[in-house]
């Protein structure tokens, strides 16, 4: 293959979308530090995280009008750099409260990314499949080093220099994207930014019945993921009764062939089709689940949950294929904003998936919320074999 300027942008962009998701990772593992320091609660600090996170998926769609309005690579830049910022003064918060604003302040930063780099590599590549593969790997890549990363920094220096390992990789990824990616030209400069966020389009664009069905599947996958990134150590170690150790290495595999598949299902969707493909993923879901479900029930031991473990890595790469759906249904012109409202339209929802599948396993047992996530993977799985089958053209 012969290096071009896009294989740089993509690598850029990858490793963008990596720092950004390092500084909000970072945070998961110094949790007993930050509790026992502000001397606050689990759920507390759980607060603050939802928090973060909920802003990061509402900074979706505004990124993509900015995007439209800016250029991507200025919105890019402003991303990593407010990831930057915003990690420096969560490090440094004096009190609980300054903790969570400024860990919603980096949800907003860190989600001005990947909307735009999505719609900017989608420009830049023929074979949209195979660049978002890449591009989604970056967040996997991040959740198999970072927590580990700033958890051993945090036992020699303390938590606050543990969240600072998020600037600390944001400030060179930052330099290099401003050194080696050409500027790009807005699309809609001259726009109003009122008109962008009128109602009537926004409805009219997520009413599409093709817009409406791929937004449910990804709503599936995102409700699914949420909830895996959650409490899949947990579900490892009281469920399956594995040790502490060996249920974090077993995560760290999950994000491994999680970020390793991505770019593997992004190119067959190029080939096969996002459906089939999507297929595939829905499908290793079932079994990945279902796998965990029987270990834990059945006693199976861990030949069985390693392979169950490797399933659902395989099965949460369901984004790179449905997410080059809605950029095929999206024409140019529509990029940016669209996908940026749909994405934020679908996280939203998905995020509830560490409610519900937490409240499951209060009341029912961790067996029952998983199986709960087989069932969710089932329904996507029918809902795409149902569109094929009877051709109902969604």
């Amino acid at each position: 293959m012969n290096w071009r300027y896009e294989h740089t942008a993509l690598a850029l962009c990858t490793l963008a979308f990596t720092g950004t998701m390092v500084a909000r990772l970072v945070v998961s593992p110094l949790v007993p530090e930050i509790t026992a320091e502000f001397d606050v609660t689990n759920g507390t600090v759980g607060l603050a995280l939802s928090g973060m996170w909920l802003t990061y998926a509402l900074a979706q769609f505004p990124s993509g009008v900015l995007g439209d309005r800016f250029g991507e690579r200025r919105v890019i830049l402003a991303a990593v750099g407010a990831t930057a910022v915003a990690s420096v003064l969560l490090a440094a918060s004096p009190s609980i409260l300054a903790f969570g604003l400024f860990a919603a302040a980096l949800g907003v930063g860190a989600g001005l990314h990947y909307s735009v780099a999505t719609t900017f590599l989608t420009r830049q590549f023929d074979d949209t499949g195979r660049a978002i593969g890449v591009h989604v790997a970056g967040g996997p890549l991040a959740g198999l080093a970072a927590p580990p990363a700033a958890a051993l920094v945090g036992s020699r220096y303390g938590w606050r220099a543990g969240v600072l390992f998020g600037a600390a990789v944001a400030v060179p990824v930052f330099a290099l994207f401003a050194w080696r990616v050409r500027p790009t030209e807005p699309l809609r400069p001259d726009q109003p930014m009122g008109e962008r966020f009128a109602i009537g389009p926004l409805v009219e664009l997520l009413s599409r019945p093709r817009i409406l069905y791929t937004t449910a599947l990804a709503t599936m996958g995102a409700f699914t993921w949420q909830a895996t990134a959650s409490f899949l150590p947990t579900f490892l170690e009281v469920g399956t009764g594995l040790s502490s150790a060996l249920s974090a290495l077993l995560f760290s595999a999950y994000f491994l062939v999680h970020g390793g598949t991505q770019p593997i299902t992004g190119s067959i969707s190029d080939r096969i089709g996002r459906d089939a493909t999507a297929m595939a993923t829905m499908a290793a879901g079932v079994l990945g689940y279902g796998g965990l479900v029987a270990a834990a029930a059945l006693d199976l031991g861990l030949p069985v949950t390693a392979g169950a473990v490797g399933l659902v890595g395989l099965a949460m790469s369901w984004g790179a294929p449905i997410q080059s759906r809605f950029m095929d249904l999206l024409s140019d012109a529509e990029r940016g904003a669209g996908f940026g409202l749909v994405r934020t339209a679908y996280m939203v929802t998905g995020a509830s998936g560490s409610v519900v599948v937490g409240s499951v396993s209060d009341a029912a047992g961790w067996a029952v919320a998983f199986g709960l996530l087989a069932c969710v993977m089932a329904l996507g799985l029918a809902t795409l074999t149902a569109n094929r089958l009877l051709g109902l053209g969604y």
